[in-house]
């Protein structure tokens, strides 16, 4: 176990290596007030959706065929994804900024620091779970929030109107279309390879380190502080309330090979990852919260995480 601590440190330092060098660059006036919404831009038009679509297209259709892990994992990001947006409507919230607390709430980190944290602690066998974990986080949970934020930002009274301006706004959403598109690929057996291959694999290993880089921008910013309390519900949700629901879901009610339940889990208690913060900027919406709450979650999962693996593993 102390060699997995130092291990899971030396994951996470470099997330806040990341993010305090665009902290740094933001302070001393290296990089700009824009920078931040322009690096965003970047990686939501062009690095992620080259990942995403990489990641869909290298995936077998076959490999996906774990039901039971699907709903373990689905059904615990799902829930607190549902009460999370039901508290922050409740407390008259924007429905788009609702689904961005969801998000926050619901959201694990499960590409830069889940997976290589999952091949540490539990070996190569553990990569093939933590991927599907992977795709349901940056493609089914981040899809539902875009449908959700769409809805909320569309001003039509006319319900047709309003869907048609939704279903527009889909459709056209790289986020939504690149990851659609690899599926279909690899649905179809296609491969990419050569030229290609090497250009979506160096634009999408661009996606991460950008992102929390332009989230250490962001923070750089004067009076960029989150509401305490909401920040706190976020991060309890998700360092907490998550893994406990999926630890129950995965180990007593689907029964999981036990390999499978303990990748679960883990990948459950991750801190969130930078997707919240950058639908946030791309859609201009109020940053802070999701900035904390990424802030705040990585450093307590130091924690948490380190607690969860020695409940799992012992």
């Amino acid at each position: 176990m102390p060699s997995l601590v130092s291990s899971l440190f030396t994951i996470i330092l470099p997330v806040f290596g990341l993010i305090f060098a665009g902290y740094a660059c933001r302070k001393t006036n290296r990089l700009g007030p824009n920078a931040s919404s322009e690096l965003n831009r970047f990686v939501v038009y062009l690095a992620l959706p080259a990942l995403l679509f990489d990641i869909m297209a290298t995936t077998p259709w076959r490999s996906l065929d774990q039901p039971a892990f699907i709903a373990a994992f689905g059904i615990a990001s799902g829930a607190i994804f549902v009460l999370t947006l039901l508290i922050s409507l409740k407390r008259s919230k924007h429905l788009a900024d609702a689904s961005l607390d969801a998000l926050n709430a619901a959201y694990p980190n499960a590409g830069f620091i889940g997976l290589p944290l999952c091949a540490l602690a539990f070996g190569h066998a553990s990569l093939a779970p933590a991927v599907i974990a992977l795709i349901m986080t940056v493609c089914v949970l981040f899809a539902v929030a875009i449908v959700l934020i769409e809805l909320g930002l569309q001003t039509e009274k006319n319900f047709a109107a309003t869907i048609g301006k939704v279903i527009k706004s889909l459709v056209t959403n790289p986020l939504l279309f690149a990851p659609f598109a690899g599926w279909l690929l690899s649905g179809a057996g296609l491969t990419i390879s050569g030229g290609a291959d090497t250009f979506l694999k160096l634009l999408g290993a661009a996606a991460s380190p950008c992102a929390l880089v332009a989230l250490g921008l962001f923070l750089g910013e004067k009076s960029k502080g989150g509401a305490a309390g909401t920040t706190s519900m976020l991060v309890t949700g998700k360092l907490i309330a998550q893994p406990l629901l999926t630890w129950w879901l995965a180990f007593h009610v689907f029964a999981l090979p036990i390999l499978w339940a303990k990748t679960a889990v883990i990948l459950s208690a991750l801190p969130t990852g930078t997707g919240p913060f950058m639908l946030a900027e791309f859609y201009r919406r109020e940053a802070s919260v999701t900035s904390s709450t990424i802030l705040f979650s990585t450093l307590i999962s130091l924690v948490t995480v380190t607690l969860c693996l020695a409940a799992i593993t012992r």
